[in-house]
């Protein structure tokens, strides 16, 4: 299905309106609270769009500066999903003050396999030894995951993601490129992960299995190579033998600390080494403790569990973030259909008759990746059209008449077969209908026997003629 442009007059009515309501709330939704909480401290997740930077939701105003020893210095380079530290001061109501913008690739080198299945969304790359995860909120810049997967040993790539327990990567960002083509830092490749099987006299060592050669190796910012030691969490930056199974190193460094003592902060990313009985868990090597006074949104504490993503607020005392808050941020409702309205000041588009939310958490992009030169957020919002197909995961809320709270959303060129996929928690069920959020969908024949409320289901339906919604086919739970 083609997109269909709103008329040009209403669109810039819209843009100025959407200007405005940014200017005066920072980005997010507009607050009726007269009171706000102020933060100081750092901030780390993925951005999610520019005019400065979106991080966990808040804008960040900037200098336009970026501190990175992998070839960004600012800010016009970044790219929706990289995973960044922000060093500054942020309110509850979505508005930020940054003094230093930090970016550090967590993997870089050409890609030795690939593989995604563009129905469930989920993927895998491998370079340099290294398993990197994909799924629905991985953003992917220069080509697609499609056309990576078809020929992955024509492209390197560089990782922005999550460390997991088991070794393997997360990834939020990927950034494609032809073989041999510039990757914006002096350094081809870069490895980070647990030192293993040191031998400081071959001055050799395994992170997942991948050699690393420090023969001449020089230690960055503060480390030092005789501090080296099996279990180090390390960051290798240097390049590949003619081979391509040895990664000779040319700076190590240790890990970087995410915060500071004393820090207000907060972390977005998939939780890794959960251990319920002491209350803890690590995301990217940041340890969170849980207290009786932490408090849970979008999830309890009995479902926390190893690769869940979330966020994180709290206070970082002693090399421990302890957690105030924890937020959940994966999806638990998919939506597949097309633009039917769009309300910019309030940041909510109804889609194949479900309402859906924008906030500043949004990651809005194109499918093909290549088609995306939008940066800054008011452009990413105005330039939705009535009539234009969108991919969206979110999370299903139930109150205020249900709607789809939107964690991500990808313009479609088209839709195939003029269907419309939904993904979601039954909210009500009858003889001749079936409800998911604020949308009743015709059961036209389809069976509803043994559907009851709460069940999930996956629903394929259509518009009729008359402005309802009807099932195209049987029902999936």
């Amino acid at each position: 299905m083609k997109p269909n442009s709103l008329t040009l007059a209403v669109k810039l009515a819209l843009t100025g309106a959407l200007a405005g309501s940014l200017a005066a709330c920072g980005g997010g939704s507009s607050s009726t609270d007269t009171a706000s909480t102020t933060s100081d401290g750092t901030s780390v997740g993925p951005v999610t769009g520019f005019g400065s930077v979106y991080v966990n939701g808040t804008r960040f105003r900037t200098d336009g500066s970026v501190d990175s020893d992998d070839g960004i210095e600012r800010e016009d380079q970044l790219e929706k999903g990289m995973i960044l530290k922000v060093n500054g001061s942020w309110d509850d109501d979505g508005d930020g003050e940054a003094r230093l913008v930090s970016y550090d690739d967590t993997l870089r080198g050409p890609v030795t396999s690939a593989s995604w299945d563009d129905i469930n969304r989920t993927g895998q790359i491998e370079l340099q030894g290294q398993v990197v995860l994909l799924d629905g909120q991985t953003a992917f810049g220069g080509i697609s995951p499609v056309t990576l997967a078809s020929d992955p040993t024509a492209y390197q790539v560089r990782v922005s993601g999550w460390r997991l327990d088991d070794g393997r990567f997360q990834a939020a960002y990927v950034s494609v490129r032809t073989l041999g083509s510039s990757m914006d830092d002096v350094n081809e490749a870069e490895l980070e992960g647990v030192v293993e099987n040191l031998d400081p006299d071959a001055e050799t060592f395994t992170i997942n299995g991948f050699l690393v050669d420090y023969t001449n190796a020089v230690a960055d910012d503060d480390f030092s190579l005789d501090a080296l030691e099996n279990g180090l969490v390390v960051e290798v930056e240097g390049q590949l033998n003619a081979a391509g199974d040895t990664l000779l190193a040319e700076e190590i460094d240790d890990e970087d600390d995410l915060f500071g003592d004393d820090d207000d902060a907060e972390v977005a990313g998939d939780i890794a080494n959960y251990d319920a009985a002491a209350g803890q868990f690590e995301i990217n090597g940041v340890t969170v403790r849980l207290t009786s006074d932490t408090e849970f949104d979008d999830l309890s504490r009995d479902s926390l569990q190893n690769g869940l993503r979330v966020k994180v607020e709290g206070e970082f005392r002693n090399g421990v973030l302890v957690a105030e808050e924890v937020e959940g941020r994966d999806g638990d409702a998919e939506l597949d259909g097309v633009i039917e309205s769009i309300d910019l000041d309030a940041e909510r588009l109804v889609v194949s008759g479900v309402e859906v939310r924008l906030s500043g958490a949004t990651l809005i992009r194109d499918d093909d990746s290549e088609d995306d030169d939008s940066r800054d957020r008011v452009d990413d919002l105005a330039s939705l059209s009535v009539g234009e197909y969108l991919e969206i995961e979110g999370r299903q809320r139930d109150d205020e008449g249900g709607y789809l709270e939107a964690i991500s959303i990808e313009r479609d060129d088209e839709d195939d077969d003029n269907d419309f996929e939904l993904e979601g928690r039954v909210t009500a069920v009858s003889g001749t209908s079936i409800t998911l959020m604020n949308l009743e969908i015709l059961a036209n024949g389809y069976s509803l026997s043994g559907i009851s409320v709460g069940d999930e289901v996956e629903v394929e339906y259509a518009a009729t003629s008359g402005g309802q919604y009807q099932l195209t086919g049987s029902l999936d739970d």
